[in-house]
């Protein structure tokens, strides 16, 4: 099967939504590929005009280089590390946790947190890239790398980002894994009150 052929059949497009949503997934096998600078920044930008309670924007995204990739695939735990070595770039979201305008605690810093992930994933896609959101990874460590201050921030996730692998280049057993998943229906998760 080649990336032009990947199956999204689990994820049936009935309702006319746009194509990238349902194209967007998680696979695990990368390809290394050099992310240019433009791109980076575009994929961040994205993120920066994400919604957020009193617009505090309480993200922050922490993404590797060249010369720090290995220190932070490190931060991954083994089975995340076995094959995230493969991707372009790894990050982590660190949500701010209280407001900046007046030091109170922000309830919400996860949640749209979580929000300008989406969007840079989203980007990340429209400009031919997949990404991969973790929760595997050594909070701890990640916190004391990034030099996060517990009490004011927390490592949210850890991600990555990178071009799709050659399909036919895979096991089997590999190849299976990096097919779409389905999605709950629709009914399930929205009721009309």
């Amino acid at each position: 099967m080649s990336n032009s052929e990947i199956n999204f059949a689990a994820r049936a497009n009935q309702s006319g939504i746009d194509p990238l949503f349902i194209e967007r997934w998680s696979p695990r096998a990368f390809q290394k590929h050099e992310i240019s600078d433009e791109v980076m920044h575009r994929m961040m930008d994205a993120a920066r005009w994400s919604p957020s309670c009193f617009n505090a924007q309480p993200w922050r995204f922490y993404t590797s280089t060249k010369n720090t990739f290995d220190d932070f695939l490190a931060l991954l735990v083994d089975a995340n590390q076995a094959w995230a070595k493969d991707a372009s770039v790894i990050g982590f979201l660190v949500g701010q946790k209280h407001f900046e305008h007046n030091g109170k605690p922000n309830s919400y810093y996860d949640f749209d947190s979580g929000a300008a992930w989406m969007a840079m994933t989203l980007q990340a896609r429209m400009e031919g890239l997949y990404t991969h959101g973790l929760g595997g990874i050594k909070k701890g460590e990640a916190s004391d790398y990034l030099q996060v201050d517990t009490d004011q921030a927390e490592v949210l996730m850890g991600f990555t980002i990178g071009k799709l692998a050659d399909l036919n280049e895979l096991s089997d057993e590999q190849r299976n894994n990096e097919t779409p998943n389905d999605r709950l229906e629709l009914s399930k998760i929205w009721s009309q009150v």
